[in-house]
């Protein structure tokens, strides 16, 4: 009998900052498709976030995120797309990844708005053939539609597309950064330890073009 395989999910993002929503999406794969780990990787240069002017620094986001999961044993930071060269693909990541572990399977979790714009992606192929695909709810996206979309590319790609079970988790980065700006409260939206560490820091006290 053959060894088990191990199932890792991840949760990938520019995590500018991470937030509450991250984390809950995070631990409800880990439950529901019994995971084995859950990695966050932060996104190095993704192509669709070119300008980052007024954001966290590379090392800024790096650390938020190892801040926020430091006390959950099955949520690891992975610094994998931050050693890349050029623009960062998801395709190329699930590859690389693929060909140095053949025993696991790997579970990416996105929203649903993700979901959305999946075709725009490079390479959704190469995507599907190299992992599944776990898509949260989000913004009130309506279940049978969201279903209707996740049938259509699995149809289309071949692919594994797995609705995640979990409430509907409206808590976006963008407006998280502009509260930092109007000096509102983060508190039960992002880590307390987040916080008191992009205050230490100043992160985003500047703007946003």
């Amino acid at each position: 009998m053959g060894d088990k395989r191990k199932k890792i999910g991840i949760m990938g993002g520019t995590f500018d900052p991470i937030h509450m929503g991250h984390l809950i999406l995070g631990e409800k794969s880990y439950e529901q498709l019994g995971l084995d780990k859950v990695w966050f990787m932060p996104a190095g240069n993704p192509p669709h976030k070119k300008n980052r002017k007024g954001r966290a620094s590379d090392e800024q986001r790096m650390e938020m995120v190892r801040l926020a999961i430091e006390d959950n044993p099955h949520f690891e930071l992975s610094d994998i797309e931050m050693n890349e060269e050029g623009y960062t693909y998801t395709y190329r990541t699930l590859e690389n990844l693929k060909e140095q572990n053949p025993d696991t399977d790997y579970y990416f979790i996105i929203g649903a708005d993700s979901l959305y714009t999946f075709e725009t992606w490079k390479e959704p192929l190469r995507i599907c053939q190299a992992c599944t695909l776990v898509v949260a709810v989000r913004n009130h996206t309506p279940v049978d539609e969201l279903n209707r979309e996740m049938e259509l590319l699995n149809r289309k790609y071949n692919g594994r597309f797995i609705r995640l079970d979990t409430m509907n988790i409206d808590v976006s980065s963008q407006h998280l950064r502009e509260w930092t700006v109007q000096h509102k409260s983060l508190r039960y939206y992002v880590p307390d330890k987040v916080i008191a560490y992009m205050q230490e820091q100043g992160i985003y006290l500047g703007g946003e073009e």
